[in-house]
């Protein structure tokens, strides 16, 4: 059974940091491409970040560039989403994302909400 279980969401203040997490299981992990989405309220789910199988190509959207980090360990089947200098603009419904071939799905999502 594939899942994908997205942790480390929370409150944040603006300027803080927070790491998001994502357990894979039920797919080959290390052969597979990692994202992380996300869906503020009212708004598209958007990409937020993509790591490749290996780890060594990563993308970003522009508007989290030099501010977030996506990091994978292909041994623990983990995904990271490192996130600094978080603003209002952050605050969403974040989403683990997997795609090996044919086949993609997502986590159900874990909170991310910047406040002071």
């Amino acid at each position: 059974q594939v899942q994908l279980v997205e942790s480390g969401g929370g409150l944040v203040q603006p300027g803080g940091s927070l790491r998001l997490s994502c357990e894979a299981s039920g797919f080959m992990f290390s052969i597979a491409y990692m994202r992380w989405y996300r869906q503020a309220p009212g708004k598209e789910r958007e990409l937020v970040a993509g790591i490749s199988s290996s780890g060594g190509v990563t993308t970003y959207a522009d508007s989290v560039k030099g501010r977030f980090t996506i990091s994978r360990d292909n041994v623990k089947k983990t995904v990271h989403l490192q996130m600094n200098s978080v603003n209002s603009d952050d605050t969403a419904v974040y989403y683990c994302h997997a795609q090996q071939g044919p086949w993609s799905g997502f986590g159900q999502g874990t909170q991310v909400t910047v406040s002071s």
